[in-house]
């Protein structure tokens, strides 16, 4: 159960995050990519920050989630910045890749008919707890 400041500071880290990700995509080039931050999850202790991120198109996911793990101190040095008059410490920050849009389209399309995972097991494809 989150308390309430942690969902607070969740709030603030992904009000901060989605502005230097998306700022930082237009920079690099890549305008016609759309990231967001669909959920933030902070630990107990506030030193850990778990960022979900969704991009599309999804062909640059990968691509995209390496270079923003790569550039994570920086990004954290950014939010720094942004928070601080809000937040005493900026926590650790742990990128992930949010699925669930996907995983919400395979299960769409098997509802349909269109993909049948009983007749074709591969299209399951394992789900990763984080």
């Amino acid at each position: 159960m989150e308390s309430q400041r942690q969902r607070k500071i969740a709030g603030i880290i992904q009000k901060d995050i989605v502005d230097i990700l998306q700022r930082a995509a237009i920079d690099g080039g890549l305008k016609g990519t759309l990231i967001s931050v669909t959920k933030v999850n902070v630990t107990v202790d506030l030193s850990i920050a778990k960022v979900y991120i969704s991009i599309f198109p999804n062909n640059k996911a990968k691509e995209l989630l390496e270079g923003i793990k790569s550039n994570q101190a920086l990004i954290r040095y950014e939010l720094a910045q942004r928070t601080k008059n809000q937040l005493r410490r900026v926590p650790e920050l742990s990128f992930f890749l949010d699925d669930s849009l996907d995983y919400i389209d395979k299960i769409e399309k098997s509802l349909k008919g269109e993909e049948n995972p009983i007749d074709n097991r591969d299209l399951l494809d394992k789900r990763k707890k984080s």
